[in-house]
């Protein structure tokens, strides 16, 4: 099974140096490594970075025989055996066995593996379980298994597979061999979950410690979220950073404004066409993108250390996952924040989830959730939070790495507060939702309360010192420390825990945190209207007015040619100091920031900065219009110099809404030609008539004002729109 006399004929470290290039193990890597030359049974818990796969890597090759290592990703598997075969001068000392392989390939590792070239196999799950895979690798020498993220055996575990529970009945198929099992997050119920379902409690096990004292934890309230995030990543330029969302929509929608918003981003998630996923991945990997817009399928196994901020702009379905994925930020022991937006609603959503599953796994699923809202609507140290939660304690007073030790939360005496909840609770017989016990105490007579003639209750109103959004805190709270219990397969209903009927009977002093306001909607990411103030800022109006004319003489214009009224209000109102945050003034497009922007940017800062104004946001965050898909496809159809009638009729519109949409293309700087209509339209003697009016006589855009001018028996309201059109399109763009 292995080579006893491999340890004395070569030293570990000078193995280390020859076939990895390490001067020097890390931690507790050399003891490990020991274990599994001596032929002993492993465990190993490590956290993210902490160098695991060296303990299996470097045995496999002083060992005889081949290592079965079980990995569940196959960008994980090619990424490690591409690593490895870097290190060495024989591609098939490593191989990966997975449906990703054509048949050729498949013979290429067969006859690898049979002529003891290969020293390590990556295999998954599933293709181990393959009848005819077992069948070939009996007829492998065996040097141990090697099972990668372990935690994946748990149900208890943040990223349970099925799948994985039948690997200890496949090993004794294949042949015996000593296991070595890894995972960077267990709780102390989920390592006994491995190591049992392995065959291996009697296993050593080796535990480095949680702490990663190079990490920032931070949770922020999901309040403008988006703009929050480019705001972070503009005050972080070319920092490298991974962004986790649980959908794959809110990947795609998150990765377009980023990179609208001059933010080298990239989605990824198990919706795309796996060329595409991997393209993106060694993108991130090779620094043609500095952030990288996933789901939890990215990442696990990505060896990339200069990560430096990792954002969850959905908190995980458990603290096993939130560890994990906050653990890709600074592996290389440099900074690393961690930043996590919450709201309660995102939790209700969760548990929306979990209804339909079965009631072991529901239950599974609640405990790990109300964990997850612990941790973030906790006053203590997030850092000892989450050391706790894997069994280490913490004792340091303040760390001074978390946003609750920089900045602690005020406390209060709850006693009263926690006692009506619990009264409440108790009194509707425990058959109704926290919102519904909420609107109780703060006398709110909603049709449901109304309805089960709660309002008759001594108790209503008995809170409505406070609303209802306190009191729906104070439930989390008393969540949190076990006094109720939320029933999700019964829709959420509160009932009392034993130790919520104790407390009844015993009170005691229970301090509250006075929360951050965790359950704000985030117009921001509804609408891309956040941060506008309401009130436009009239001595710059002024100040710009004059700008533009100035601007328009140089360049012999009408003014509203330069910028329209509605751009220079706009302008007034956000403060725009940059061409990027100019784009996103009403009006304005790339096309007419770059042409005639800078002075106005420019004239903006100098005016900000002398009047020491704080902007109503620190920058304008320009969002995906929803109608830039029908903008495109009318530019391409005036290209095709398709009939506008024709195009309205296409697009399901009126020719009034068409126009509309043309000229806020036009205004915001981009091109169109209309000749091949409008010459059809209007003869060349009226469209030079109305040409030189805008040219030559025209204090503004206004459509009134060239009829009262021109004639309305000579010209129609559509004559003269089509003509403006025109005329700003081929000398304003």
């Amino acid at each position: 099974m292995m080579s006893k006399g491999t340890k004395s004929e070569i030293s570990l470290l000078e193995s280390l140096k020859t076939n990895f290039g390490f001067t020097a193990f890390k931690g507790n890597q050399e003891d490990i490594i020991k274990n599994v030359l001596d032929g002993n049974d492993t465990f190993v818990l490590k956290p993210t970075g902490g160098g695991k796969s060296l303990c299996y890597q470097l045995p496999a090759i002083l060992l005889d025989g081949t290592a079965i290592i079980i990995s569940p990703l196959i960008a994980l598997m090619k990424n490690q055996v591409d690593a490895i075969r870097a290190f060495s001068a024989e591609d098939g000392v490593a191989h990966f066995m997975n449906s990703s392989l054509t048949k050729s390939a498949i013979m290429k590792v067969k006859e690898d593996l049979l002529s003891g070239r290969t020293k390590m196999l990556y295999v998954a799950p599933e293709s181990l379980t393959k009848a005819d895979n077992v069948a070939f690798l009996r007829q492998v020498k065996v040097s141990f298994y090697a099972i990668d993220e372990a935690h994946c055996i748990s149900e208890w575990g943040h990223d349970f597979r099925p799948e994985y529970r039948r690997i200890r009945a496949i090993i004794n198929e294949v042949g015996v061999a000593p296991i070595i099992a890894l995972t960077a997050t267990a709780t102390p119920k989920v390592q006994h979950d491995i190591q049992k379902n392995l065959g291996m409690l009697d296993a050593k096990v080796f535990k480095s410690s949680f702490n990663r004292p190079n990490l920032y934890y931070e949770i922020r309230p999901k309040v403008h979220a988006t703009k929050e995030i480019i705001k972070f990543i503009k005050n972080n330029p070319g920092k490298s950073g991974i962004i986790y969302c649980l959908s794959r929509k809110k990947v795609e929608e998150l990765a377009e404004t980023l990179m609208i918003n001059g933010v080298r981003a990239l989605p990824y998630h198990a919706g795309m066409d796996s060329a595409t996923r991997s393209a993106n991945q060694d993108r991130f990997l090779m620094e043609e993108a500095d952030v990288i817009v996933a789901t939890i399928a990215f990442g696990m196994g990505i060896d990339k250390p200069d990560v430096r901020f990792v954002i969850h702009y959905d908190i995980p379905k458990s603290l096993e996952g939130y560890y994990q994925e906050t653990g890709r930020a600074g592996r290389d022991g440099g900074e690393g924040k961690c930043i996590t937006f919450y709201r309660y609603k995102d939790i209700q959503k969760l548990e929306k989830f979990m209804q339909n599953k079965h009631i072991a796994e529901q239950e599974i699923g609640k405990q790990l959730l109300l964990e997850t809202v612990s941790y973030a609507e906790s006053a203590v140290c997030r850092r000892k939070h989450l050391l706790h939660y894997f069994g280490e304690e913490y004792h340091e007073e303040n760390c001074e790495t978390c946003d609750n030790c920089l900045h602690p939360k005020t406390r209060f005496e709850g006693r009263e507060h926690i006692t009506l909840v619990l009264r409440t609770v108790e009194a509707v017989k425990e058959k109704f939702k926290a919102e519904h016990i909420a609107d109780i105490i703060n006398g709110n007579s909603t049709q449901s309360v109304q309805t089960y003639k709660h309002n008759e209750l001594a108790l209503f109103g008995e809170g409505s010192d406070k609303s209802v959004k306190f009191w729906l805190a104070v439930i989390r709270q008393a969540m949190i420390a076990k006094l109720v219990v939320k029933e999700i397969e019964n829709y959420g209903l509160l009932r009392l825990s034993p130790e919520g009927r104790d407390f009844l009977k015993n009170t005691r002093s229970f301090m509250l945190v006075e929360e951050k306001e965790y359950d704000y909607d985030d117009p921001a990411d509804s609408n891309g209207s956040a941060g506008k103030t309401s009130t436009v800022d009239l001595e710059l109006l002024s100040i710009l007015k004059d700008l533009r004319r100035k601007v328009s003489k140089k360049h012999n214009l009408p003014p509203f040619v330069i910028f329209q009224d509605p751009s220079l209000e706009d302008m007034a109102l956000q403060y725009p100091v940059t061409i990027d945050e100019m784009q996103n003034i009403a009006g304005v497009g790339a096309g007419k920031a770059k042409r005639y922007g800078k002075e106005f940017v420019d004239l903006i800062k100098t005016y900000v900065d002398e009047k020491e104004i704080i902007r109503p946001q620190d920058m304008v965050v320009k969002s995906v219009i929803n109608k830039s898909g029908i903008k495109v496809s009318i530019i391409q159809a005036i290209d095709r110099k398709m009939s506008l009638e024709d195009i309205a009729s296409s697009k399901n519109m009126g020719m009034d809404d068409l126009l509309l949409e043309i000229e806020a293309i036009v205004n915001s700087g981009t091109k169109l030609n209309l000749d091949y209509y409008i010459n059809g339209l209007i003869d060349e003697e009226r469209q030079a008539e109305v040409y030189e009016y805008f040219r030559e006589e025209a204090e503004t855009e206004s459509v009134e004002e060239a009829l009262a001018e021109l004639g309305e028996d000579d010209f129609s309201e559509e004559d003269i729109r089509l003509m403006r059109i025109k005329f700003i399109s081929e000398l304003g763009n």
